[in-house]
């Protein structure tokens, strides 16, 4: 006699194929910022280079800073709405200063970097854990 979970009772660790193209559709995007970055930041110089770097090691320099999680911090540089609301916001408004588009650039590229390796933010990796 077997015992079978219900389907919804399934473990959340257990990454199934969804989880499997999600890290697949992450590591796409990852790469697509990742070349779009070097292209803006040849197209526009060292400004926009140093932006996209900067902002691509910017949850490592709040975790080198101290602030762990669950910070507020913590959280707001590990969720992907807010550079892309910068990237949306710096195309359709009237700014026009590319590094704070690269900056957009890196800091999403991180995010989707981190999502494909299976490093979420830190609310979704306790729930899990």
């Amino acid at each position: 006699m077997t015992t079978e979970l219900p389907r919804d009772a399934a473990s959340p660790r257990t990454p199934g194929v969804g989880g499997w193209l999600k890290r697949v559709a992450w590591g796409a995007l990852a790469l697509f910022l990742a070349a779009f970055a070097v292209f803006e930041s040849q197209k526009y110089g060292l400004p926009t280079t140093a932006a996209a770097l900067v902002f691509f090691v910017l949850p490592d320099l709040t975790r080198l800073a101290g602030v762990r999680p669950p910070g507020v911090l913590y959280q707001a540089v590990n969720r992907a709405w807010i550079p892309l609301l910068v990237l949306v916001g710096y195309t359709f408004g009237p700014i026009v200063w590319p590094p704070l588009f690269t900056a957009g650039l890196g800091w999403l590229t991180r995010i989707a970097l981190d999502r494909t390796l299976g490093r979420g933010p830190a609310s979704t990796r306790s729930e899990a854990g």
